[in-house]
Parts: C-alpha cells; sequence; structure tokens
C-alpha cells in the first residue's frame, strides 16, 4: 500500500470542447454513467492504493465540485492525519497556471508526510492499481514514471493528447500529439509519479523561468536530462476531451467488459451517496439495454440509455440512445435519440429531440424544451 505517496489532482484540463457541460461546473464533476462524477475514477484508484493524503488543484467554477467531494468521507479521505485537500475553490478571470497554482499551495507539499506523488488529472477513465505502477518505478529507478497505453485511434478519441516517443527501454524520447492519422500510438494518461522533492523543484523553476503554460511543460523538458521511464496500461481508457468522446465514453458502459473492468475489478469505484428510493417501473413500460439510477419513474420507452437519478420518463415517451443527467421530466409523447439532457431539463409533450451519434444534441442546464424551439424559431424569422 502506498501509504508514503501523496496523491495530486491537476484539474487545469482543456474544457473548450465541453462548453455544453462546463459551462458552471468543472469537467471533474459532471455526472458519467448515471450516478458518478468524472473525477470519481481517478480518486478511487487513489484511495484503492492505499493513498492517505490528496490534494485537488483546481480553478473556477468549483462549488458542483466542492458539493461533491464534501469532506471526503466517501473515499474515507475524511481523516485527521492526511486525508482531502481542496485549492482555490473560486472564480478567478483570467485563471492562472497550474504552475502558480501549485506554488501558492506549496505549504501542503511542505506539510504532508508522504515523499512520492503521483500526479494526475481527472478527465482519463481508467481503472488501475498504481502499487504496480510505483514498484515499476521504484524498481527501474526511473526519476519520472509516465502511464501510457498504445493505441490506434480510429474513432479519433485521443485527438491532441500528448503522445510519447518511446525506445526499446520504454525510456521517453520526445513528446508530441496525436494527429488522428490512423496509427498506433503511445497515448499519454496524464499521470506522473516522482519523487516530492522533484515536483517542488519543478514548480520552483517554472516561476522562475516564468515560460510554462502548465506543470506538464516542466516535465517533457526534462525528457533529456532525467530518467524518464514509461508504464503501459493495457486495459480500458478513455478520454473526456469534447462532447462526442463524453458521449462515446458514457456508452462504453453498456458494454459488459468494459463495466466489468471499471466496477468489479481492482477494487471499488466510490461516490457521494444519495439516499434516494429505487426507481418504480410502471406498468406497461420498456427498458432495453440501459443503465438506470435510483429514484427513477419510468411510464414509458428507453433503450440503450443513462439515466441519472430522479429523472421521470411520462406514458409514451421514447428515450434511445441517450444521457439524461439528474431531475429531468420527459413528458408524454416525446421522443429522444442521440441526446444529453444536463439537470432539471424538461421536455414538453410531444416534442422531439434527434441528434447524432458524432453530434449528439445537448440542452443546457434547467432548459425547457418547448422555449428552446420557439426561441429557435423566432432566431429564423
Amino acid at each position: 500500500m502506498l501509504a508514503n505517496y501523496i496523491g495530486i489532482l491537476n484539474l487545469n484540463e482543456d474544457e473548450s470542447n465541453l462548453k455544453s457541460l462546463t459551462m458552471n461546473r468543472p469537467l471533474a464533476s459532471v455526472i458519467i454513467f448515471g450516478r458518478y462524477r468524472v473525477i470519481d475514477f481517478i480518486l478511487s484508484d487513489f484511495v484503492n492504493a492505499g493513498i492517505k493524503t490528496v490534494g485537488i488543484f483546481g480553478q473556477t467554477h468549483s462549488r458542483s465540485l466542492i458539493d461533491h467531494l464534501g469532506t471526503g468521507k466517501p473515499w474515507d479521505l475524511d481523516r485527521k492525519m492526511g486525508g482531502l485537500f481542496i485549492f482555490n475553490y473560486c472564480l478567478e478571470n483570467p485563471p492562472i497556471s497550474d504552475v502558480k497554482l501549485l506554488k501558492n499551495n506549496m505549504e501542503f507539499f511542505h506539510r504532508s508526510s508522504g515523499d512520492h506523488v503521483i500526479l494526475a488529472s481527472s478527465r482519463m477513465i481508467y481503472k488501475i492499481d498504481f502499487n504496480k505502477v510505483a514498484k515499476y518505478h521504484e524498481e527501474m529507478g526511473n526519476d519520472i514514471t509516465v502511464v501510457y497505453k498504445k493505441v490506434k485511434d480510429e474513432e479519433g478519441r485521443f485527438l491532441n493528447c500528448d503522445v510519447f516517443n518511446l525506445d526499446e527501454n520504454n525510456k521517453v524520447l520526445s513528446v508530441g500529439k496525436v494527429l488522428g492519422l490512423n496509427v498506433s500510438v503511445n497515448v499519454s494518461m496524464e499521470t506522473f509519479i516522482m519523487k516530492k522533492d522533484l515536483l517542488v523543484d519543478f514548480i520552483y523553476e517554472g516561476i522562475e523561468k516564468n515560460k510554462h503554460g502548465s506543470f506538464k511543460e516542466c516535465i517533457y523538458e526534462s525528457v533529456n536530462k532525467l530518467k524518464v521511464g514509461a508504464y503501459e496500461y493495457k486495459g480500458y481508457l478513455s478520454c473526456v476531451n469534447s462532447i462526442k468522446n463524453y458521449y462515446i465514453t458514457s456508452m462504453d458502459i453498456l458494454d459488459l467488459r468494459v463495466r466489468k473492468e471499471l466496477f468489479f475489478e481492482g477494487g471499488k469505484v466510490y461516490t457521494k451517496t444519495n439516499d434516494s428510493p429505487p426507481t418504480k417501473y410502471y406498468e406497461g413500460c420498456e427498458v432495453e439495454n440501459s443503465l438506470i439510477s435510483n429514484g427513477c419513474l419510468i411510464k414509458g420507452k428507453v433503450k440503450n440509455s443513462i439515466i441519472s437519478r430522479g429523472v421521470e420518463i411520462k406514458e409514451g415517451a421514447v428515450v434511445e440512445d441517450s444521457i439524461i443527467f439528474s431531475n429531468c421530466i420527459i413528458e408524454r409523447g416525446a421522443f429522444l435519440k442521440n441526446a444529453i439532457l444536463d439537470k432539471n431539463v424538461i421536455v414538453e409533450e410531444g416534442k422531439k429531440l434527434i441528434g447524432d451519434k458524432k453530434f449528439p444534441i445537448v440542452i443546457e442546464k434547467g432548459e425547457i424544451v418547448e422555449n428552446l424551439l420557439r426561441k429557435a424559431g423566432e432566431s429564423r424569422k
């Protein structure tokens, strides 16, 4: 168990292609798989490995993230020694670089007792045993170990992600970007292991030289100076970096193989609990190959969809290939296909929302679809 390791989640993530879902929340707290948040997976990986101290460095619109994480109790991080620490949970405009954010909270690193750190982002969804990664890091004597997966990105799921060029001993030679050329590449999982003292040196160097746009650049510029090795991961991996990829990643959970790997192998996935009653299925409803959370009322038809807590789908309504966030209401006779509905959306009676699998339609939080359609019609006049 990694009692001498500190977990760091750097939430300085590119959300430019997710604005419909991240307008008022960080990517880390976006609902995924019905009852979880994006951050739950990496945070659970830390806890399952025995890490007792976790620092989360966020920047903007963090109210929902703070509400979700609370004191860290669901992850057993509400403790006197170590525990969960959340930094810079306020709106700052313009946002500062993550190097400066880390520097502004340097006391966290000095006061934490661990001598190694695992630095990760939240947007990579995977299940990994960090004990094995840490063992590899220490046995190889690396200054830094990065985690990667070899993929042939036929669907563009990792477009613009970092890619490692490696030698025969898995030493990192250089870092590039995924260009979508349908070739096999070593995609970075944005996860790094190093000594705490080295991380502190990177932070001070980044501030002193005032040239680093992100902390990752500090690491990548050191590949020719330090021993930077790579650990190959072979399990399920997805990157939530666009609406399209969020939709694809969410639908992956309907695959039994993916569901087993993420939720039943290598430890649990923890999240904030909700004391809602079981879902009620009414006579005449139809449900096929769908994931439905607690507290729902299902009277219509649901197929190949993910339904979050507290959703009501009324008689005659049809929901296909869609993702519905919490507390939405789908009125009688409504039809949804390839749609994503944020929280508290009302789709009025008889309305149709039809998107494309590559470009699903997104309805933002709290909207009433009748009003949206009326506004769209007025704008075309």
